[in-house]
């Protein structure tokens, strides 16, 4: 009994952090935890949960994802997000998901092909419903629906480190997104145009213009259109 109990806690453990984790994450995406403000154990335990030891282990892997900072005074705070941040999130962003795609569509079969096309249809559904409606639960669900369609864009590439990354900047890159639609700067038809030409191309396999539309549509996303 003790050996299973013993193997059970580090289990339950990081699903606890997994939990936390999620919520951090989404409430920096959504702006409720702020650029640059103080994360404080006890306050957070009170918020969100969770022992000392399983929030300073989630505050630790929302560091390593980019999302907080530690500070010199052995605390945590909610990493910037100024201009200069934004920039440097889309250079990288772009230049991780070009090469994503460019590999996948030299690797990518009509499977993958179905996957892209299922992923730009439910991007599609969400995006009509928030652009009606930009209440919370409905941006969040527009919000995943991004997330997924970039994901899927670039599993075929096989190359898991490179998946990687681009899941840690694109986690970066939310809040950016988020705040965009609530100050209601997203220009939905201009949208939905380029994410028709992506998938086109991705299905033509053209790689040029996929890398292409691929690139206007991460700085579109993020900034907004003139």
């Amino acid at each position: 009994m003790d050996h299973m109990i013993f193997n059970r806690g580090p289990s339950e453990d990081e699903t606890i952090v997994a939990m936390l984790a999620a919520a951090l994450r989404r409430d920096i995406s959504f702006g409720a935890l702020m650029p640059d403000q103080k994360l404080k154990i006890e306050a957070l335990r009170a918020r969100y949960g969770g022992s000392n030891h399983s929030m300073r282990e989630t505050l630790r892997l929302l560091s390593a994802e980019g999302l907080v900072e530690a500070t010199a005074q052995r605390g945590f705070r909610v990493t910037s997000a100024t201009q200069e941040d934004l920039r440097d999130i889309i250079l990288v962003r772009s230049e991780i998901e070009k090469l994503g795609l460019e590999l996948a569509l030299q690797h990518g079969d009509v499977q993958w092909e179905g996957r892209v096309m299922a992923a730009h249809h439910a991007l599609r559904k969400t995006e009509e419903a928030v652009a009606a409606n930009p209440d919370d639960l409905r941006a969040l669900e527009w919000d995943e629906a991004c997330k997924t369609f970039s994901e899927v864009l670039i599993e075929a590439s096989g190359s898991p480190r490179l998946i990687g990354l681009q899941a840690k900047f694109f986690n970066q890159s939310r809040r950016f997104r988020l705040a965009l639609l609530r100050e209601g700067q997203l220009d939905f038809d201009r949208r939905k145009t380029r994410q028709a030409a992506l998938l086109q191309a991705v299905l033509q396999r053209d790689t040029q213009t996929a890398m292409a539309t691929l690139q206007d549509d991460i700085e579109a996303e993020l900034q907004s259109e003139p």
